[in-house]
């Protein structure tokens, strides 16, 4: 008796062990299962939808994600990826200075980052975003009442390397403009722009009944150092109002790009009027950093690739202009020029409430020849997603207005944009690490 309940127990306890391996074996299918789906979603392939590569000059697309490879963006390549590509990154002279922070204006050593402020797209970012105006004035609507300004304000800037923090301290204004019976109630505002909601709004405290007030205070901001070059500092005065609207007093716009970083003591500059910018005159919305290689066929050995591939890594954006007030919610995309079949598109995923978006993903076309590179163009644009709306963008071309002998309007490159693409044709298997200002005057021809 005891032993057949001992076998009775032992048998029950075998069907429990087959059902947790059926569960299991179960479970593995299904993972493998979302696996495949989520592969094909990456890569287009759901629901039925097929690439086709059809053509040449219409190349099949391919994206990549490169997260788990390099968690950390700003690190450089990852040894995996430079061991697999054993090539040189080469990177675009310019004549424009390098961003000088500490004395000596060096990466620390053991960095490997890419020093995308070599490039003048990067450290002239402010000069592409406005004309005359300031920047504020596309977010501040309303009555600032007529208060006739005039006055200055002391204050001194410092950014700590190591820290990736910047010091704001606001001093004093003196001979500020009187707002009520010869008197103001001043205090100071502080924006790090193009950021401009509420984490970037910092205030001093208000000085009552004078016109020359002391604040000694400091404003600190986590802004990482290749993001510099691309933000404004917006330092505005105001008269508080207890039952009334605030009444503006003057303000001083610091692009941040070209300031002296050589100079720690406390500067004086005139305040001025707030002068509306007209949102037509901006001509770009911030700087699109990536790096872009194109593979030729069987340069890898064993006849690999089969055909051409183009590489486009696309980092960041730093300095990213919103068109209204609040934080942008931003995606890229990017297509091979002429796609009339439009299997070429990709994008990446949405990045929401940052005018610094890091995207970190990696888009592969294949099916090039050499020689088409010099009839293609790569498209890429910035989209916010609701609503659908195309910020800018860049073109890689030669910029010759034709492709296989026919007029396009999307072979319109600039020069920086031609000197990048023909650094991709002229240095094969080489990575190009660029920036370029994203233009508002890119008309869309790929839809």
């Amino acid at each position: 008796m005891l032993f057949m309940l001992l076998y009775a127990v032992r048998g029950e306890e075998k069907q429990e062990e087959d059902r947790n391996a059926e569960r299991d074996l179960q479970g593995n299918m299904n993972e493998r299962e979302d696996d495949k789906h989520q592969e094909q979603k990456e890569s287009g392939q759901e629901d039925g939808e097929s690439l086709i590569s059809n053509a040449i000059t219409i190349p099949q697309s391919r994206t990549r994600n490169v997260t788990k490879r390099n968690e950390i963006l700003g690190s450089g390549f990852e040894d995996s990826v430079e061991e697999s590509e054993n090539k040189e990154r080469r990177i675009l002279p310019s004549t424009s200075p390098t961003l000088q922070i500490d004395s000596e204006g060096d990466i620390d050593s053991g960095s490997t980052e890419i020093n995308y402020t070599r490039f003048g797209s990067v450290t002239s970012l402010t000069s592409h975003h406005m004309m005359n105006g300031s920047l504020m004035s596309l977010y501040s609507v309303g009555d600032f009442g007529d208060v006739v300004v005039s006055g200055r304000i002391q204050f001194s800037l410092q950014y700590d390397v190591r820290t990736e923090e910047l010091y704001v301290h606001i001093i004093r204004c003196q001979d500020l403009a009187s707002a009520r019976k010869n008197r103001s109630d001043p205090y100071v505002k502080v924006y790090l722009l193009p950021d401009n909601t509420s984490r970037s709004k910092k205030k001093t405290a208000v000085r009552r009944k004078t016109l020359n007030p002391v604040y000694d205070e400091t404003m600190t901001y986590k802004v990482r150092r290749l993001d510099l070059p691309a933000r404004v500092l917006s330092m505005s005065v105001w008269h508080m109002e207890r039952m009334r609207r605030n009444l503006f007093l003057g303000e001083l716009e610091v692009r941040l790009g070209q300031w002296d970083w050589s100079q720690n003591q406390p500067t004086w500059q005139n305040l001025q009027p707030r002068v509306q910018l007209s949102p037509e005159a901006i001509i770009s919305r911030g700087t699109i950093l990536f790096s872009i290689k194109f593979v030729p066929p069987g340069s890898e050995g064993r006849g690999n690739p089969a055909t051409g591939e183009l590489h486009i890594w696309l980092r960041e954006i730093v300095g990213l202009l919103p068109t209204k007030r609040g934080a942008p919610n931003t995606y890229v995309k990017s297509v091979v020029l002429p796609d009339e079949s439009g299997v070429s598109g990709q994008q990446t995923r949405v990045v929401r409430g940052s005018v610094s978006p890091v995207f970190n993903h990696t888009m592969v076309y294949d099916g090039f020849q050499s020689s088409d590179l010099i009839q293609a163009c790569a498209e890429i644009t910035v989209w916010n997603p609701h609503p659908s709306g195309c910020l800018g963008g860049v073109r890689l071309s030669t910029g010759s207005g034709l492709s296989y002998g026919q007029s396009v309007c999307w072979m319109d490159s600039t020069e920086d944009e031609i000197n990048v693409w023909s650094s991709v044709i002229q240095s094969p298997n080489s990575w190009v690490d660029t920036s370029l200002p994203i233009r508002t005057n890119l008309q869309l021809c790929s839809d």
